[in-house]
């Protein structure tokens, strides 16, 4: 695996200002594959200018929409031709199993820059034209926001990173991107297909950096917007920055979803759906409904089956597509992960998983672990754990599982499973949360995502994207 020493800054590979280099590691194998630089104030200064200069001096805010769409587009065709080299890198960095990588980093990440090129087109510059009570008229425009600072969690590098970029260009806005230290390589691979694209200078920048360093991106003077993906706890951090600075932010945080299976679905396709709506990338996946309610008269039947699907998956290295879990992102995770199951040992039942694989011995592996006898006041029923650790809390009638599902500092995701789908929408329009799956849960790339609550603030993905990347400006025209 080769290792990087530069940053990505005005279209130009460039020095880091000092020594300081972050290790990558295998995370199927804990051995350390490459080393990538570490960024500082100063970096971050050079890639801020270098956005800065291109937004207030560049052509790329002032273009046309279908210019604009048209540069994407030659992005999205360096980006295919990457795919497999994304998918593997972001599998080796951070343990996702190569086939979610290939669908999700790959495919999804990619779907989403042509949905967005598309989208672009459809920017028009038109002003609107509204009566004026005093004076002539009134002009409402919408005017790209300027510099984004864009920060990426490792979980989806690839997909979290365009879902920003995507909308932010067709916007006209320029970024300064910084990805998560334990995935960085993929940065790379898309700052490579931008040049070869002939994204303009300045447009994209790239700097690996930890979360001071990030901190200080966020409170830069030259910064008019700030897009994060992560926890809660460091989303907060950031919006009384943003709040302090009445600076613009899209915060997509944590969940502790739950999925509500009905007393008249059917249990087979829930059992089915359980790897994708709760245990999907290993369990590292803020959406993921990790709290299963079941029926008190079906509940010793959902449970078993639960248990008997997770002891049955294919654990292993993450590059194998036998690969059903793969492991934790590190071994800090790792750790986090298990003082979690520790303390669900002595709040409910164990009735799978609860440990490490045994036949493997390298790697941040932990088995898909499932809790009984749990209530909805426990620690792991309350806090986000971020790893194949689910909770199956009992209720009985519609009324109490919805009362348990919003029952949760949280409001991102969730799923309710039933064969009578008005059924499932009637439940579905009483949960409070921002997403809401029916017998399934797939984010879809022309709708809005992101959260309630402390799940978040704004909305990424859809067409509604493009306008947190834009402000209002009206033109009073007196005569």
């Amino acid at each position: 695996m080769e290792s990087r020493d530069k940053f990505f800054i005005g279209n130009e590979w460039v020095s880091p200002s000092t020594t300081r280099t972050f290790k990558v590691v295998n995370a199927s194998t804990g051995e350390r594959i490459a080393t990538a630089p570490e960024g500082v104030n100063a970096d971050i200064d050079a890639a801020v200018l270098a956005a800065r200069t291109a937004f207030d001096y560049g052509e790329w805010a002032n273009s046309s929409p279908c210019d604009r769409a048209e540069i994407m587009e030659k992005f999205l065709a360096a980006l295919l031709k990457r795919s497999d080299e994304l998918s593997q890198i972001v599998s080796i960095q951070n343990g996702m199993p190569i086939g979610l990588s290939t669908a999700f980093e790959a495919e999804f990440s990619a779907g989403l820059l042509q949905y967005y090129a598309e989208e672009a087109k459809n920017v028009e510059k038109v002003i609107d034209i509204r009566p004026s009570q005093m004076g002539k008229e009134t002009q409402v425009e919408k005017i790209p926001f300027g510099v984004v600072a864009a920060i990426v969690p490792w979980n989806y590098p690839v997909t979290l990173a365009i879902s920003k970029i995507a909308p932010a260009m067709a916007a006209g806005c320029t970024l300064v991107i910084k990805p998560s230290p334990g995935t960085v390589l993929d940065s790379y691979i898309l700052a490579e297909a931008a040049l070869e694209a002939g994204v303009p200078a300045g447009v994209l920048n790239w700097v690996a950096a930890d979360r001071e360093v990030g901190a200080y991106l966020v409170s830069h003077p030259d910064v008019d917007k700030v897009a994060f993906t992560g926890s809660s706890a460091a989303g907060r951090l950031i919006a009384e920055t943003c709040g302090s600075l009445l600076r613009p932010v899209t915060l997509e945080l944590g969940g502790k979803s739950a999925a509500i299976v009905l007393e008249d679905a059917d249990i087979d396709e829930f059992i089915q759906g359980v790897p994708m709506a709760c245990l999907l990338n290993n369990g590292q996946t803020c959406f993921a409904g990790t709290r299963i309610l079941a029926p008190k008269s079906q509940y010793k039947q959902i449970s078993e089956a639960v248990a008997e699907l997770v002891s049955n998956m294919v654990i292993g290295d993450a590059l194998d597509s036998e690969t059903q879990m793969g492991p934790m992102a590190s071994e800090s995770h790792r750790e986090r992960v298990e003082a979690y199951i520790a303390t669900g040992k002595t709040e409910a039942r164990l009735i799978a998983g609860g440990g490490r694989p045994k036949n493997i011995q390298k790697g941040w592996f932990v088995e898909p672990t499932v809790f009984t006898d749990v209530t909805n006041d426990a620690i792991i029923s309350r806090e986000e754990i971020f790893g194949p650790v689910l909770s199956i809390i009992p209720y009985e009638g519609d009324s109490e599982a919805i009362s348990l599902a919003n029952d949760s500092q949280f409001g991102l995701g969730g799923s309710v499973w039933s064969v009578d789908r008005e059924h499932a929408l009637e439940v579905a329009r009483q949960v409070n949360s921002g997403t809401v799956g029916i017998n399934g849960y797939v984010p879809s790339i022309g709708a809005p995502f992101g959260g309630v609550k402390g799940s978040g603030i704004g909305r990424e993905i859809g067409p509604e994207a493009i306008d947190g990347y834009r402000s209002l400006k009206s033109t009073y025209v007196m005569s």
